[in-house]
């Protein structure tokens, strides 16, 4: 069967890939061609989530996104992680070998994770959608045709947006099946994590360009879970629907799981949407 990959919902503006492109992701190669187009600017509405300085900040970077060299670097070497930890997270679960999934990746950038997941056997389909001038992330809930998703995907968003919980809640949460799976990645509020994420990667080591992190929107891992502890639609229990791993990068190496490195640096979160919701 094919599927439709990195596809946006009706009335919004493609963000990595013209939606005639069509394949089947468990067949794709890595030179299959596509296409890419990048926004160059964003007017935020007030009421918005989405960041107009953060915006501006990406999408100065956008024609570096595939560079594996480049500014977005780290993503790249952190791409096979974010792959092993929705692994762990699908883990328990008992599942027919044969059920496709539907992923929905949110500030997808130029695709790194949504080009990955598009090849895995599991994927049924893959959305991937990003600011753009046209639209933001909540244009999704102005559309009648309100698609439903097993997987949605926030890796490196959350701590670059405007009232993050808030957006999780109303603007995410209802895109979710019963049983999917919020599964993301942001940074620990920690004075380790402002030395490591700013002082060193942007302004001494220069791994990252300067002014792409801003200290006090990262957040807590207890945080994130006391969020979801409030919202009665998600399972919260540890190991079933709950989990959360530290990661660090480590020069010349890559980025290595490391229990306990939550709580002051970089970390994969992900929890589960109850399955006796009608």
């Amino acid at each position: 069967m094919t599927a439709s990959v990195l596809r946006l919902p009706t009335g919004l503006r493609q963000a990595v890939v013209h939606s005639s492109v069509r394949f089947t992701p468990s067949r794709i190669a890595s030179s299959c061609p596509v296409s890419r187009s990048y926004a160059t600017a964003y007017t935020a509405s007030p009421t918005s989530s989405v960041n107009h300085t953060e915006v501006s900040h990406f999408n100065a970077l956008a024609s570096s996104w595939w560079d594996p060299h480049g500014s977005s670097r780290l993503l790249h070497l952190m791409n096979p992680l974010r792959h092993d930890f929705l692994h762990r997270c699908l883990a328990p679960e008992v599942r027919d070998p044969n059920q496709k999934l539907n992923f929905l990746d949110i500030g997808c950038g130029g695709g790194i994770f949504a080009e990955s997941a598009a090849r895995l056997a599991m994927a049924e389909s893959v959305t991937a959608i990003d600011p753009t001038p046209e639209t933001s992330i909540e244009d999704l809930h102005m559309h009648s045709d309100r698609k439903q998703y097993d997987i949605i995907s926030l890796f490196e968003v959350i701590e670059h947006i405007q009232r993050p919980f808030p957006f999780l809640t109303a603007s995410v949460l209802p895109y979710l099946k019963p049983g999917g799976w919020l599964i993301g990645s942001t940074i620990a509020r920690h004075p380790v994590s402002w030395f490591t994420t700013i002082f060193m990667a942007e302004d001494v080591l220069g791994l990252v360009p300067r002014g792409t992190h801003d200290w006090s929107q990262y957040l807590q891992p207890q945080e994130v879970r006391d969020w979801a502890r409030r919202e009665p639609d998600l399972s919260t229990s540890e190991g079933l629907g709950w989990h959360v791993q530290g990661v660090v990068y480590v020069p010349g190496v890559g980025w290595k799981p490391v229990n306990g490195s939550e709580v002051y640096g970089n970390y994969f979160f992900g929890v589960k949407k109850r399955e006796d919701l009608s």
